[in-house]
Formats: C-alpha cells, structure tokens, sequence
C-alpha cells in the first residue's frame, strides 16, 4: 500500500463520514463518524472498515441482542467487500471470532442472575428467567464489565 494512509483514503473515499482516533472503535450514527482505535495494525485496519461497514450500512440502533448479531454480520460483510480496494482481505476466522465474542455476550447477558439458566429477553435490557421467574435488566456492557440487576419480584 503506498505512504497514504488507510484512513486518509477513506475520507477522500466517504467524505459524508467523519473519520476521528478514539480510545475504542465504534460508529456514532448520531455524528456520522467513524472512531477508530488503531489505523496501523491489519487487526486495527479491518477493525476500521468494519466500523465503516456500519456507517454505510446507516446502523443505528437495535432493540433485541438478536438483531446485534445481524448488524455485526451485515458490517463484517461489508467490510469484506471493501477490503480487495484497499489491498486487505479478511480472514472468515477473524469474522466468526469477533461474532462468537457477541455471541459469548449475549448469552452472559440472558442467563438468570439466580438459577443461571438462559432467560428470554423482554426489552432492551430486560430479561426473564422461563425456569425460575426471576426478572433482571443488564446494562449494555459492550465496553465495561457486564452487570445484571435483579429486579423486585410483584405477585
């Protein structure tokens, strides 16, 4: 790849997006901007057109942890197409690595605080336990640790 940098060539390439270094990779669909981690690494260059994947892709918001894995699929697909233009490909174990990982965090999110079965999720962050009754609502945990809070049993 020549001197240009990747995400100098994507600014020239996505001029309706921002493109701005950040401590974690993700796209605000609020700002329209790509943040990304690391420009420099392979990992931290397809990290970037994956977050891309999601700006083209308008992602904006989701309401059930199953649609998560829908748009992860949909950026990484993307983020397939665009890479033979920028002399990257991407590996489908880099892929299925990075979706087992949201798979791991959805699960973590819908097992029961009390009896640590799989719970079905009600709302965005709510979820029932079908074995014991239990109630709890998580936090979004994607760049924290994961927290689930037991709510107040009503008869």
């Amino acid at each position: 790849m020549p001197s240009t940098s990747l995400v100098s060539k994507l600014r020239k390439d996505y001029p309706k997006f921002m493109f701005q270094s950040a401590s974690v990779s993700r796209w605000s669909p609020r700002d329209q901007t790509v943040y990304y981690h690391d420009n420099r690494s392979l990992h931290g260059k397809l990290n970037l057109l994956h977050e891309l994947g999601h700006a083209i892709r308008q992602h904006q918001h989701y309401d059930q942890d199953i649609e998560l894995l829908r748009l992860e699929r949909e950026a990484w697909q993307t983020a397939r197409e665009l890479a033979p233009a920028y002399g990257l490909a991407i590996d489908d174990n880099l892929v299925e690595s990075h979706i087992d990982s949201y798979r791991e965090w959805i699960h973590a999110r819908s097992r029961c605080p009390s009896c640590a079965q799989a719970g079905m999720q009600r709302s965005d962050l709510t979820y029932t336990c079908v074995l014991c009754g239990t109630e709890w609502a998580a936090n979004d945990a994607r760049q924290c640790g994961l927290k689930r809070y037991t709510k107040s049993q009503t008869s």
